[in-house]
């Protein structure tokens, strides 16, 4: 019988709150949204949506990585900003990390983000090869 398995790493920040940053689901991957919180700070990797969204994907890849999957495994992305006029500014980031893969995404606009300062949130939805 198939049963999940909480999918954890020493190299992430610390959860804020009772979630488990990642599941696994027989070859799936369920990725809990990441924020831009540098593991070996534990502060925001940067003020501006580019090194937030670069610091997200990092914490999205370290995740995936753990459960023995990557990003160009990535089936779904959700993307959550703060603010839709940085579209294009987080757009060029994502593109440029996930390379020629392009994974199906939605991308929205949050009332509000958990973290202060925080402009940017991604999770995903991926497979193990």
């Amino acid at each position: 019988m198939p049963t999940h398995r909480p999918i954890i790493s020493d190299r992430l920040p610390k959860p804020a709150g009772p979630y488990t940053p990642g599941i696994g689901f027989e070859h799936l991957v369920f990725v809990s949204g990441q924020g831009a919180t540098d593991p070996a700070t534990g502060e925001l990797a940067g003020a501006d949506v580019e090194s937030q969204t670069e610091q997200c994907l990092k914490n999205v890849r370290e995740i995936l990585r753990a459960a023995g999957s990557d990003l160009q495994y990535v089936l779904r992305c959700g993307v959550f900003l703060l603010d839709m006029k940085e579209f294009d500014l987080m757009n060029g980031v994502y593109a440029r990390v996930f390379g020629d893969h392009r994974p199906a995404r939605t991308t929205i606009q949050a009332a509000g983000l958990p973290g202060v300062g925080l402009r940017v949130e991604v999770d995903c939805i991926a497979y193990v090869p």
